[in-house]
């Protein structure tokens, strides 16, 4: 360090100072605007890039509160469906049962019915049997009894006196 204060020159220092100047000029007046213009860029880019990171972040919340205030209709959309199937499918159940009802009863008033036609055609066709078995027993006894003449006689002199003639 001696060394360099024993062999200070005063014409050396002049001339660098000189040189230092003429490169700060030179370095301002071509270097230093485009690195000043590209850090101003830079700077404008990245207040660009955050005014833009906050209109996305804003336009994010809009479109969070959109989707959430659909989300809120749709669900109360889906309620109301669900509440309308609901209440036609309690319809729909009510009027089969009353349909199934009114299906059941008329059934059974026909089954009833019919019955009863079977019944009184079973009976028409019993008392038919029991009136044809009735004559068939008849007509043997009769013919029984008027193989005798004599007895034949005798029931139409009963006969004759049971007629009253006026």
């Amino acid at each position: 360090m001696e060394a360099l204060i024993n062999q200070f020159s005063y014409g050396l220092f002049f001339w660098q100072l000189i040189i230092l100047l003429v490169v700060i000029f030179l370095l301002g007046k071509f270097a230093w605007k485009p690195i000043v213009n590209a850090l101003d860029e830079r700077e404008q880019g990245i207040a660009n890039a955050l005014e833009a990171a906050e209109k996305a972040k804003l336009e994010m919340a809009r479109l969070t509160n959109e989707n959430e205030q659909l989300l809120k209709e749709a669900r109360a959309e889906r309620d109301v469906i669900l509440k309308e199937a609901k209440e036609l499918k309690e319809k729909i159940v009510a009027e089969a049962r009353t349909q199934a009802q009114y299906e059941g009863s008329r059934m059974i008033a026909q089954a009833k019915e019919e019955i009863n036609e079977q019944k009184n055609k079973a009976l028409a066709e019993v008392k038919s049997q029991v009136s044809s078995l009735s004559l068939d027993i008849a007509r043997k006894v009769l013919n029984k009894e008027f193989e005798d003449q004599g007895k034949q006689e005798a029931l139409v002199a009963d006969l004759l006196n049971d007629v009253k003639l006026n």
